[in-house]
């Protein structure tokens, strides 16, 4: 039978410097240059709409983790006679589970994105939502279930790993393979040293171990992809969790195979039985590290296309200008990027020869204007940044909604004009809470530091007055504001109990508005995140009706069956 680190009878207390063995330290030490190399590159990207949306701490600190489990199998070949017999049982016993678990938390991610995505199908910025109840402090469970998801996953599977490590500290107590003066009668193993090594290398007392990974590749790793059975992102997200999830089925049978199959021990000499586990990892890193740095890199280079393209279109755009203005409001998106073609052409072929035309910021700036319900259903559903639509939506709808207010508006500077301009401005500070804040917005808008400041300057002030100050808030109760919140500026009724807050459903901030807010106040943002749709997903979303059969009505299309 086999052991985990290939020690056998014959083995010899020292470093073996066989060609198997000098292989896989080589092998090794390149693997985890290029892993570390990746990991570099993905951080140096991090702000990147691919990068942005996994969680990138989450997914590299379980890559790390169990790369010190990969590595130390790597090194087993030739320095497994020389280790104490106890070492790789803790190694295994710890980041292996621990590693596993940490990335299927971080892969879970995707099912939790998508559902939060699907509220941008339907996203209305005149919608107010209610105000978050000022409830009182409650117990640890319901502290518990008020938390997000990620980190109610976390806590639960840091009780999964102390449970885990409880039962690997409790099988190493109780056995005497390690320690022959005391321990439970029978657990001892007997004969030479190697001989004692051999036997440490297996047994029951493993199990603790490889449980884990039994359980995230057998029961868990299936569920997740029921569950996202119907779900086809861009992110390859989707291909991310099959490809883990079908490399990871082998690991536990093949590892008991080798370990207990005598047939095995010829194999066990070029191929430790830890190396399956090893497989299964390897695959992991590979679409965790190395596509994701194949995607940005190609995502990169296209953007420098559109880029190209861009200024390429920009004085053909300006010389269509008013053709363009001159369609009907009825027309499709079609006929507004064909316009050199000749009308005979079917409807696929237009398409596909206007491509050109299409990625340009006229095309999408109508889409936006006229019909932006299947550009963001197809950012939500299939590139999760439905955020981003939503925000130019939003945005679009409140400008064009107080210009013409204060056009219509006849005594500027009368209390008319202030409460007009009090309840736009109520109407941005609800933009500005749901796409901008960093601690009320589930997605927020990739934009600069600088134009973030600038909008706190305007907008922070009147949100803590709204929802209390987010920063000062116990992290395991996000949602309780402080006792101490200011409450001035909150509309009597909001005011009247926390029984009826939840119930509010017109929540109004009727303090000062900031002298700095102004119909231009979200133009900087609001150009910055055109460009990162024009660049992103707008040619994804171009592709994907190019692909379609029926491309006649492009309006009609049903994103959601993509």
């Amino acid at each position: 039978m086999g052991s985990e680190l290939g020690v056998n009878p014959d083995s010899k207390p020292r470093v073996s410097y066989t060609p198997v063995s000098i292989w896989w330290v080589c092998w090794g030490c390149t693997w985890t240059t290029v892993i570390a190399l990746g990991m570099a590159y993905l951080i140096a990207h991090r702000n990147t709409p691919a990068l942005r949306v996994r969680g990138l701490a989450l997914s590299l600190s379980a890559i790390v983790v169990l790369h010190i489990y990969w590595l130390s199998v790597q090194f087993g070949t030739m320095i497994g006679a020389l280790m104490p017999g106890d070492v790789e049982y803790w190694i295994m016993g710890t980041y292996l589970p621990c590693g596993i678990a940490l990335f299927h938390l971080s892969n879970s991610q995707f099912l939790y994105v998508a559902k939060l995505q699907r509220k941008y199908v339907n996203y209305d910025s005149r919608c107010i939502r209610p105000a978050t109840s000022l409830r009182p402090k409650a117990n640890v469970l319901c502290q518990f279930h008020r938390l997000g998801h990620t980190p109610k996953l976390f806590i639960i599977i840091c009780i999964s790993l102390l449970c885990q490590l409880t039962l690997t500290v409790l099988m190493w107590v109780i056995s005497r393979k390690w320690h022959s003066s005391w321990g439970i009668p029978g657990t001892e193993v007997y004969g030479t040293e190697m001989e004692q090594k051999s036997e440490m290398g297996r047994g029951w007392e493993w199990w603790p171990g490889i449980f884990w990974q039994t359980f995230w590749s057998w029961i868990f790793a299936p569920i997740v992809l029921w569950k996202s059975r119907r779900i086809y992102d861009t992110q390859g997200w989707r291909v991310q969790t099959l490809g883990c999830a079908i490399a990871n089925l082998h690991a536990t049978p093949m590892w008991l195979v080798a370990l207990y199959v005598p047939a095995m021990e010829s194999v066990n000499q070029y191929w430790l039985p830890p190396q399956w586990i090893c497989l299964s990892i390897l695959v992991i890193e590979i679409f965790t590290i190395i596509i994701p740095c194949w995607e940005v890199r190609r995502r990169g280079a296209s953007a420098e296309r559109m880029c190209s393209l861009i200024t390429q279109k920009k004085l053909q755009h300006e010389m269509a200008i008013s053709r363009f203005n001159s369609l009907s409001p009825t027309s499709t998106i079609a006929n507004t990027v064909t316009l050199d073609l000749e009308t005979d052409n079917n409807s696929v072929n237009m398409i596909s020869d206007a491509r050109n035309n299409t990625l340009t910021l006229n095309s999408l700036d109508y889409i936006l204007e006229q019909n932006p319900a299947p550009l963001q259903t197809f950012a939500a559903l299939h590139d999760f940044s439905g955020e981003n639509i939503a925000f130019l939506v939003s945005v679009s709808h409140w400008k064009s909604s107080l210009q013409q207010a204060i056009r219509n508006s006849t005594t500027p500077g009368g209390d008319c004009f202030t409460g007009l301009i009090r309840e736009h401005f109520n109407r941005a500070l609800r933009i500005y809470i749901d796409f901008i804040s960093v601690y009320h917005a589930e997605f927020p808008v990739n934009i600069s530091s600088k134009d973030l400041k600038r909008l706190e300057a305007v907008f922070e002030g009147p949100t803590r007055a709204l929802y209390g100050d987010m920063r000062d808030v116990d992290p395991a109760t996000p949602f309780e504001a402080p006792d101490n919140s200011s409450k001035a500026r909150l509309s009597p009724a909001s005011l009247e109990g926390p029984e009826q807050v939840s119930q509010v459903t017109n929540i109004f901030y009727t303090g000062d508005v900031p002298e700095t807010f102004s119909t231009t106040i979200f133009d900087d943002v609001q150009d910055s995140i055109k460009y990162l749709v024009l660049t992103n997903t707008w040619p994804k979303f171009v592709s994907t009706l190019q692909s379609l059969a029926d491309s006649s009505d492009i309006f009609g299309i049903d994103m959601k069956a993509v």
